[in-house]
């Protein structure tokens, strides 16, 4: 592994993930993109909190580019408090969609060159995910490199 990306949201199984990716980044001297994603949806709703905050502090807070650079910090403090003081080289991303995570996390593996991915999955019955399909599945099957997937009942 050169290269790690790993998508995280701030749940106890997602810290338990990274700490397992930082073991592997760190035994095969590798760095790691940390990766969460937020919803077009998401993106709307902070602005509109910022803009609040924005009238009580009196700054302006109201575009895409002050929630993303704000979700990116609260990511880079869950990884600081997640992983302590580590040697192992890893930037923060916050990426905007508008829906297909798959899809989503393979291009961010190719854009990042990222040669080993860490994803949570819940566990399905087999007939759950032929019927609601699962984006675990999708970069099982579209990615040519190694995938860690951590499947746990608090996965989500």
């Amino acid at each position: 592994m050169d290269r790690g990306l790993i998508v995280v949201e701030e749940t106890p199984a997602h810290a338990d993930l990274l700490r397992e990716a930082e073991e592997h980044a760190r035994g095969a001297d590798a760095s790691l993109t940390i990766l969460t994603f937020a919803t077009e949806r998401d993106v709307g709703e902070g602005v509109e909190k910022f803009e609040a905050l924005g009238g009580v502090e009196g700054v302006t807070y109201d575009d895409e580019d002050a929630f993303i650079e704000a979700a990116e910090d609260a990511l880079a403090d869950y990884v600081a408090q997640t992983l302590g003081d580590t040697d192992v080289s890893y930037d923060v991303v916050v990426e905007v969609i508008d829906g297909g995570y798959g899809t989503a996390t393979l291009a961010a593996a190719d854009e990042y060159d990222a040669d080993h991915l860490f994803v949570t999955g819940r566990r399905r019955s087999p007939t759950g995910k032929a019927i609601f399909g699962d984006w675990v599945q999708r970069v099982l099957l579209g990615f040519d490199e190694f995938v860690t997937v951590q499947t746990r009942e608090d996965a989500e």
